[in-house]
Parts: C-alpha cells; structure tokens; sequence
C-alpha cells in the first residue's frame, strides 16, 4: 500500500495512477485534519466488491469453505470438459 499526500500526488499524477492500474496498488491519499482518501483501480474495486457480495450470504459462503475443505482433503474430481459447437 503507498501512502502519498495531496501534493506529490498532483506533480506526478500519471506515475501514481499507473501504480494504482498497473501493479495493482492501493493507495492512501492523506490530507489535512486527516480527512484521508484511498485509490484503487477499478477492477480491484470490482474484485472487491464482488467478494463482499459473494461472501455477504451466509449460504453462499458455508458453500463455498465446504468447497475448500473438500478440496483440502483431496475429495476432487478431474473432468473433462465437452465443447459444444454453438450452430448446434
């Protein structure tokens, strides 16, 4: 995580928004009277909000740790995968 304050920000403004995209990094905007902002990109954004949906039902989330533990455990099954032509 970077940590920036308001004006080096601004002077090098295309270098911190690659480092948020590119490298994926979040970071702390600080400001004044700590009134502090955080930058991500928006796919981490999305990422992020995608997990606190999936994660947010509680069946959902008891499927999913099962899922792991079987999987931990070795119970796993190796399929193959038919593709179907789509003029069919």
């Amino acid at each position: 995580m970077l940590a920036v304050n308001y004006t080096n920000l601004r002077e090098n403004m295309k270098m911190y928004l690659d480092k948020v995209t590119d490298d994926y990094e979040t970071m702390i905007i600080t400001r004044k009277n700590n009134k502090n902002v955080v930058m991500l990109s928006e796919e981490s954004y999305n990422n992020l909000m995608e997990n606190i949906y999936v994660m947010g039902d509680k069946a959902n989330y008891d499927w999913l740790m099962e899922s792991k533990a079987q999987m931990e455990r070795g119970k796993v099954f190796i399929r193959e995968l038919i593709e179907v032509d789509e003029d069919e």
